[in-house]
């Protein structure tokens, strides 16, 4: 039997992650989605593509004040996917610059707190709902360069975790997701518009697609009310946790 949610809200509804996620849930029937996002223009291309009922939320994540704006008020939603985020740089942390720092915490911590906040306590007075965020391996495996990145997705999982303790008993569910190495604009922006650094990533590999990640969304929203998936890790079939480093030039 399906336990296909009525409705939606995708935060970074316009990047490949949350295109793949809207045409999974609209295609399968979903009665609306709420779209979250900060280009106007992208919104209403994804907008026009979709065949159920759709809103529109317009806002900068790293603006705290339009967060409350336009998430404060919003009810009933069945499914909350905290998608918004990324990752700036790959240089070693003694390298990093501070503003792409704080810029990677507003997207995958503050602003996912934030909105959570907001959607959370209908859920609870309903006694229905599911919080699915999509975290990271870099939660759990880290890798060069990767420090504030790496920490704000542990950060992002342990907040799922904590989430589901406090939920006991509300019949409200989380989820963490938990991709590996995905061919999508992720490198391409943590690059800052570098395609060649951006390519080499993928280079001579099958890396994951974002409709993957959909079909895994998708699956741990469709499971049954008393079923709650806590967590899932996905890898491609060429990606694994790799060995300890040692550096060996003293």
């Amino acid at each position: 039997m399906s336990n296909l949610p009525k409705t939606v809200l995708i935060t970074g509804a316009t990047s490949d992650f949350g295109i793949a996620f809207a045409q999974k849930f609209a295609a399968a029937g979903v009665q609306k989605i709420s779209l979250h996002g900060r280009n106007a223009e992208k919104l209403a291309m994804l907008q026009k593509s979709l065949s159920c009922e759709t809103e529109l939320l317009l806002c900068d994540l790293s603006d705290k004040q339009a967060i409350d704006e336009v998430f404060a008020g919003l009810k009933n939603i069945d499914l909350l996917i905290n998608n918004a985020g990324g990752a700036l740089g790959l240089e070693k942390v003694y390298e990093a610059k501070p503003e792409d720092w704080e810029r990677m915490l507003d997207a995958n911590v503050s602003s996912l707190i934030r909105i959570t906040r907001h959607i959370l306590p209908d859920m609870v007075a309903r006694r229905s709902g599911h919080v699915i965020n999509i975290s990271s391996v870099a939660g759990s495996w880290p890798y060069p360069g990767g420090h504030v990145y790496c920490a704000s997705k542990a950060f992002a999982t342990q907040f799922s975790l904590a989430m589901r303790s406090d939920l006991v008993g509300t019949n409200v569910r989380v989820t963490s997701i938990e991709p590996g190495l995905v061919e999508t604009e992720f490198s391409l922006k943590r690059f800052k518009g570098d395609q060649e650094k951006a390519a080499a990533v993928y280079a001579d590999t099958r890396p994951l697609k974002a409709e993957d990640i959909a079909e895994t969304v998708f699956f741990a929203a469709n499971m049954p009310e008393h079923a709650n998936i806590t967590r899932l890790e996905i890898m491609s079939t060429d990606q694994a946790t790799g060995p300890f480093q040692i550096y060996r030039g003293a």
